[in-house]
């Protein structure tokens, strides 16, 4: 039922956490036992990452060189250019760490799972977007926390220091690293509990919200939001998802791409992930901050899942038509 009204039972499951956290926060000693928890999840998660992704999956694929460049140039270069180019409106609407959060959210790796899915609803090129997806998450593991401390640390709003980088290669890279390593022998293992793991993975960032939003309980941080700066993420949100889904095909049709390859990259170059924005948030920044600065992260992931579901299931038609009148 969930997924015919294009509801994410994932974002419903966070948001439930947020609503607990909101009622239930964790404190004294249980918060303390949570965050070695939270630690332990965020290496567990990018352990199975590492696991699963082959890296001969991306290297095969990179023979598609101008499709894979043009997809990480909208995700690692546009995105970060639109999210400095938003602060001279954004910041002063916003305040520093919801800025902070917007700017952070243009900096994450684009999703996995929901790009390869809406570019195979819509009829475009899943082998692509496999790799450029991946290939995305990838780098974002090293890329996403420079961009971090090159740019939002120049903002003004938030100090990051040289050893959260340390703290990022201790927690996200290393696990990774070592699920790389282990694949040979648990990733056959993985596949055939593909379930389990997903729970597993999915499990992992809910706790990470709800600790996050406890933390920002404590710290009252919902006395510091207005509903109608909520409102304001929201729209922003819609403006700039649908914005970038033109923009990406039409770079696309002028760069003389297909239209299955525009396909892949209007649905991998516009999307960001929560599955690794949300991990990287709370290894990056203070306990106190990450309840604000994850919220328009929050907030984008689930527009664009709605938005994006409408506009693979309207290619899907179109293409469909054009078929049966061929």
């Amino acid at each position: 039922m969930l997924a015919r009204l294009h509801i994410d039972g994932f974002i419903l499951a966070i948001f439930g956490a947020v609503a607990v956290a909101s009622v239930f926060p964790a404190r004294g000693a249980f918060a303390d036992i949570m965050s070695w928890v939270v630690i332990a999840a965020i290496a567990l998660l990018f352990f199975l990452y590492g696991a699963r992704m082959h890296p001969r999956e991306a290297l095969a694929g990179l023979t598609h060189w101008r499709l894979h460049l043009v997809i990480l140039s909208f995700t690692f270069l546009l995105f970060p250019l639109i999210g400095l180019a938003l602060r001279p409106v954004a910041e002063p609407v916003l305040g520093d760490d919801l800025y902070t959060g917007l700017l952070f959210l243009c900096l994450v790796p684009s999703t996995v799972q929901s790009s390869i899915a809406f570019t195979s609803i819509a009829r475009g090129n899943v082998a692509g977007a496999i790799v450029s997806a991946s290939v995305s998450n990838l780098l974002g593991v090293v890329l996403t926390p420079l961009l971090v401390l090159a740019l939002i640390s120049t903002t003004g709003g938030i100090s990051i220091s040289g050893s959260s980088f340390l703290t990022i290669v201790l927690e996200i890279l290393v696990p990774f690293l070592i699920g790389q390593l282990a694949r040979p022998i648990i990733g056959g293992w993985l596949t055939r509990h593909a379930k389990p793991t997903k729970l597993v993975d999915r499990g992992s960032i809910v706790l990470v919200v709800y600790v996050a939003f406890s933390e920002g309980m404590r710290q009252h941080i919902w006395s510091t939001v207005r509903w109608w700066q909520v409102l304001v993420l929201v729209a922003g949100s819609v403006v700039l998802v649908a914005g970038l889904l033109w923009l990406t095909s039409r770079v696309a049709r002028r760069l003389g791409f297909d239209r299955a390859d525009e396909i892949a990259i209007a649905f991998c170059g516009t999307k960001k992930s929560l599955a690794t924005g949300l991990p990287m948030a709370a290894v990056l920044f203070a306990d106190s901050q990450v309840g604000l600065i994850v919220l328009p992260l929050l907030i984008f992931h689930q527009v664009q899942l709605i938005m994006c579901a409408w506009w693979a299931g309207r290619l899907a038609r179109y293409t469909d038509s054009e078929t049966a009148t061929a």
